[in-house]
């Protein structure tokens, strides 16, 4: 070896990198970003729980009556939740209305019959059935032009509207045009179908 190479690598030996990180500095780093996280959904759940609150004067759900006559239509599917009709960031929390689920939808001639496996079911006498049609989003979740079932129902004197997504899509059209047919007098939004 040269004496070049021999004094090169003698400064390189002496040389030391700086510790470039403290463990005791890590550790309180990575704490201080747990306790925020935490915090954070801490901030989310009590959002969600006044949400909630806001929204106690809205009724109880309705149930499935016993002996539903036969189904026209029936769905399984992705049920995404409610809001207030025509605002569809509006979400509606109250009753269970908020949680997202599996659902299987029957359309019968008493009316529409949702049940959620893992979350309340309920039921939308045909009465209360304002309309249907197919939309690109509701609270939380947005799809292509058409890809979500969106239903108009009245429930006390609020008119909601429910978002649910078919396994099958092609599904969703056939289902606009039964819920549509079920009232044709009633008027949504001050538009007479």
């Amino acid at each position: 070896m040269t004496p070049a190479v021999i004094q090169l690598a003698a400064e390189a030996a002496e040389r030391q990198s700086a510790e470039v990180t403290e463990v005791g500095a890590r550790i309180a780093w990575v704490v201080g970003l747990v306790v925020f996280i935490a915090f954070v959904y801490w901030l989310m759940r009590q959002g969600w729980k006044w949400r909630g609150a806001l929204q106690n004067d809205l009724p109880e759900l309705p149930t499935t009556p016993d002996g539903l006559p036969d189904h026209r239509l029936a769905l399984t599917g992705r049920y995404h939740g409610s809001t207030t009709a025509g605002q569809w960031l509006d979400r509606i929390v109250a009753h269970g209305l908020g949680v997202r689920s599996r659902v299987e939808l029957t359309l019968t001639d008493a009316g529409l019959d949702v049940v959620r496996p893992g979350a309340g079911d309920f039921f939308v006498p045909a009465a209360q059935l304002r309309g249907a049609r197919l939309d690109k989003g509701i609270a939380g979740k947005v799809l292509t032009e058409g890809g979500l079932l969106v239903v108009t129902w009245a429930h006390g004197d609020k008119l909601i509207d429910s978002g649910f997504r078919s396994d099958r899509a092609a599904e969703h059209a056939a289902w606009v045009e039964a819920i549509n047919l079920m009232n044709p007098s009633i008027t949504t939004e001050g538009a007479e179908r």
